[in-house]
């Protein structure tokens, strides 16, 4: 089952994901604010996940808000054993549905306690800690802030601690603090200003963790991409996803989908084979 997902890998002791994960951001409503439209189909979408034999889903507590982690908590509650539920810490969400940045080490800490309440649990898997814009890093220091985070997996409160959307000297100062088991970050076929940060986080056994496989391209280069996948008889997503598998060993995916059917197409990405002029040509899609 595991070679279907891509195999595995595993950046810490107990920590074994699955290559290809879910995303679980589109469960919510839209602009991921109030609840789904359908929620028995959200429900069967996370039970066919678990079902399929992948051990990584993400979420955050933000992503509703509530909404989700309800959801997840109501779908899989109590949790297989060898499933591992990654979220996030550095938002909220304003009633107008607006995103706030919410950064403060003491508001961090309480948006554990959320996630461990919301979704049943007395420990979480991973929290990762969410530090730059929607798509790009900025340069603050996250030492308190990761920290704080470091404070309560010492009280046995978080499993493995990661970081999202950061820079390697943000990477540099939280393994000063406590080891970093993920980097969450903006990358894609277009967006690969994080080449360096793959390199080095694949030398140091850290799951990178690519979001919006697909988001940013220009028309041109989604018309490349669109190319290449008919060519090969897939679907762009499919061989994005491809794409971003055959990069680095340590790449793990997180694609969201509402849609038991979208959720199969995905999966079926781990078993696209690239030939080498297919490869050439996507790697000269970002040029």
């Amino acid at each position: 089952m595991t070679a279907q997902l891509g195999g595995t890998l595993t950046p810490a002791e107990g920590l074994t994901l699955t290559r290809i994960g879910y995303g679980a951001m589109q469960l919510a409503g839209p602009h991921v604010f109030g609840p789904p439209k359908d929620r028995d189909r959200a429900v069967a979408v996370l039970r066919a996940v678990v079902e399929a034999g992948i051990t990584h889903i993400d979420t955050a507590d933000f992503y509703g808000p509530v909404v989700v982690n309800e959801l997840i908590r109501e779908a899989l509650h109590p949790y297989p054993e060898q499933l591992h539920i990654v979220t996030k810490v550095g938002a909220r969400r304003g009633a107008d549905g607006s995103w706030i940045l919410s950064r403060h080490p003491e508001d961090l800490k309480a948006q554990v306690y959320d996630n461990l309440r919301n979704l049943g649990v007395d420990s979480l898997d991973v929290v990762n800690l969410r530090v730059g814009d929607v798509e790009s890093p900025n340069d603050e220091s996250v030492a308190d802030k990761f920290g704080a985070l470091a404070e309560l997996r010492e009280r046995g409160l978080v499993r493995h601690l990661g970081l999202s959307t950061v820079t390697a000297a943000q990477l540099d100062e939280a393994l000063a603090i406590a080891p970093v088991v993920t980097v969450q970050n903006l990358y894609n076929l277009a967006n690969r200003q994080d080449d360096a940060l793959v390199e080095r986080t694949a030398a140091e056994n850290i799951a990178f963790v690519p979001y919006f496989p697909l988001g940013g391209f220009t028309p041109l280069q989604s018309g490349a991409l669109a190319k290449v996948a008919a060519r090969l008889g897939a679907s762009p997503q499919q061989v994005a996803l491809a794409w971003l598998l055959r990069r680095s060993p340590n790449i793990a995916l997180i694609p969201g989908t509402s849609s038991p059917e979208h959720l199969r197409e995905n999966i079926a990405a781990a078993s696209l084979v690239l030939p080498d002029d297919a490869v050439a040509e996507l790697d000269g899609i970002a040029g």
